[in-house]
């Protein structure tokens, strides 16, 4: 005969006559890995071990792990007052409790069970007074034998501890944090050789599509404009793969619920982007490769890392029309980027403007990260008839219900703009205009906040490495894409 005690999720079953605790069972969140992070499962307490479930309606199908817990130690975390670990040798199981009192119940319950049986019962006839009269404590023979056992465990759990710092890797104390046990050495060194892995394997991968053959069928739809003498052309074009049918002219072409908030990005762009920074002493020019300049302003916030960048790049044989293009259709977003994990549109707000939701690939020991943002692109006429019309993409962060954050990965917040200009060295005599004649001046902006602690060495590092890398392969991209093709402008 038994009796069920239940408080907030956790179960205990006692039984009355012997006063054992026969079984625990209830809700604790464990740490998985680094892609499902913390996960609700069923954790039972019985005859001194410790077991867990998917969830308690799968019991029946068996469990998923367990620990025997004569030589386990438990200990509570340092800054999480939900959380304690168990480690075993070498496994640790990582758990939190809803609330620091279920995790006070839980410890002293694992205690509890590792205690010797017959210290048990003594513990609990001294302690239940079924008589009515209380023992005298002076007279406990258990006393001597708990304290002496709880310094064995003291020191075995500095030891375990130690062990832990020093051969664990992998659990969320390994993550990305202010509390990190990898100090920002440890952290740059593993996301560096982490990158390399992937630039690696994106330029194996580079390699086995350059080797097959790809034969690209233009569609009567998919076809470029073609251009005479003129130094400035432009065709209208819409939402889709194809360069040739995006519409795009002025701001009144592209009405929607966000217009105003896109027209705003607009004008700061266009207003403050364009200005040039080689003379001011708040932006750091960073790196310099042939045509293309990389400037850093550093800037952080609560700890937080915000430098904005600026980056310009003058690109032979493709308009301005052409790089905003690839830059801004989700149909192709994805061929130039290898950061990006996944990409899907939430929202069609026009023919030019889109709400998008992406995740980027993780990068131990950092969080994986997603970004929600409204993506517009824009044809901004020039206002001087010698001056070149700017096509202009902006991405900004933006809510939406069918996309909320979630625990899976740190929201972050973007405004990034891609601002170009195409322009036109007239050719000799009644000669065509070709791709030879063809300059694109790039202007890309960025303002990131990565959404959670990262160390600010790593970041700006990381930004130093990764942003002209991805203009460069960008670039190259549109160039291979527009090669042979007639010039759209």
């Amino acid at each position: 005969m038994s009796e069920k005690i239940s408080s907030s999720g956790l179960d205990e079953e006692v039984d009355p006559e012997s006063g054992q605790h026969v079984e625990l069972g209830g809700v604790l969140s464990k740490w998985t890995n680094y892609i499902h992070r913390w996960q609700d499962r069923w954790v039972v307490l019985k005859n001194n071990t410790l077991s867990y479930y998917k969830s308690e309606d799968e019991r029946e199908y068996g469990c998923r792990g367990s620990f025997c817990l004569s030589k386990a130690v438990i200990t509570p975390h340092e800054f999480d007052e939900c959380r304690f670990d168990i480690s075993v040798n070498d496994s640790v199981w990582y758990l939190r409790a809803e609330d620091p009192e279920h995790r006070l119940q839980w410890i002293e319950a694992i205690e509890l069970h590792k205690l010797p049986d017959s210290l048990i019962e003594e513990v609990i006839r001294r302690t239940s007074n079924k008589d009515g009269v209380f023992g005298d404590p002076r007279a406990n023979p258990c006393k001597d034998e708990l304290e002496e056992r709880r310094r064995v465990e003291d020191a075995y759990k500095s030891a375990v501890n130690e062990l832990k710092k020093k051969s664990h890797y992998g659990g969320p104390d390994y993550e990305e944090g202010p509390n990190s046990l990898i100090n920002e050495d440890e952290f740059f060194d593993a996301v560096g050789a982490a990158l390399d892995r992937q630039d690696k394997m994106e330029e194996q991968c580079q390699t086995e599509k350059a080797r097959m053959p790809r034969i690209t069928p233009i569609s009567p739809g998919d076809a470029y404009s073609t251009v005479g003498k003129h130094r400035y052309a432009t065709k209208l074009h819409s939402h889709s793969s194809s360069p040739s049918s995006l519409e795009l002219v002025s701001a009144s072409d592209d009405v929607h619920r966000l217009s105003a908030q896109v027209e705003d990005m607009v004008q700061n762009h266009m207003t403050y982007s364009l200005q040039d920074v080689g003379g001011d002493a708040n932006w750091q020019l960073v790196i310099e490769e042939g045509e293309m300049k990389v400037y850093r302003r550093e800037m952080e916030e609560n700890g937080i890392v915000l430098d904005p960048l600026k980056a310009t790049h003058a690109v032979k044989g493709v308009t301005g029309h052409e790089v905003c293009h690839y830059y801004w259709d989700t149909a192709v977003r994805l061929d130039p980027e290898s950061t990006i994990e996944n990409l899907n549109v939430v929202e069609t707000l026009s023919d030019n403007a889109v709400i998008v939701y992406q995740t980027h690939k993780r990068v131990w020991p950092a969080s994986q990260r997603d970004v929600l943002y409204l993506s517009a692109i824009r044809k901004i006429l020039a206002t001087n008839e010698n001056d070149p019309d700017t096509w202009l993409v902006c991405n900004f962060s933006v809510d939406h219900e069918k996309a909320a954050p979630t625990n899976r990965c740190i929201r972050a917040k973007i405004n990034v703009a891609m601002i170009c200009q195409t322009m036109v060295s007239l050719p000799e005599g009644d000669k065509e205009i070709s791709r030879d004649n063809v300059l694109c001046k790039i202007t890309f902006v960025a303002n990131i906040n990565p959404g959670g602690w990262v160390p600010a060495p790593f970041f700006r590092a990381v930004v130093k490495r990764e942003y002209p890398k991805f203009l460069k392969r960008f670039t190259s991209y549109v160039q291979d894409k527009t090669a042979g093709k007639p010039i759209l402008f």
